[in-house]
């Protein structure tokens, strides 16, 4: 199976590090997709999420409030300035982890439609799982 690494850095240390199947980036012009086998590539993220789909095809999701990736064929390195794992073992915890992602991406966005549409994007993701 081909597999792809995701590695997803702030400041503050390492958010995720792992074997992936593909992973969706808010890329500076839009939304674009990483697949095993990528063209190489530098590009400028802004705030939004990282739809991250799993080996077992499940999705996880990170918030970022801007950064760049780095793109290799079979790696992927995102350099955050800020970034929330949304995730949690009992609703309370995802709740919570939800409303930390909800308030780094509205820090960085002016666009309230974009925003708007992160927002329910990521809800839809975090509570599919």
């Amino acid at each position: 199976m081909d597999k792809l690494h995701l590695e997803i850095v702030t400041p503050h240390g390492q958010i995720f590090s792992g074997d992936v199947s593909s992973v969706v980036l808010p890329g500076s012009d839009g939304e674009f997709g990483v697949m095993p086998h990528h063209a190489s590539l530098v590009s400028l993220l802004k705030a939004g999420i990282v739809d991250i789909e799993t080996l077992d095809k499940k999705h996880d999701v990170v918030a970022i409030n801007w950064g760049y990736a780095k793109i290799d064929e079979n790696k992927v390195t995102i350099l955050a300035d800020g970034a929330v794992y949304v995730a949690g073992n009992s609703e309370s915890d995802l709740a919570n982890s939800l409303n930390q992602a909800k308030e780094l991406i509205e820090s960085m966005g002016s666009d309230t439609n974009a925003l708007a549409a992160t927002m329910a994007k990521m809800e839809s993701i975090a509570r599919a799982k």
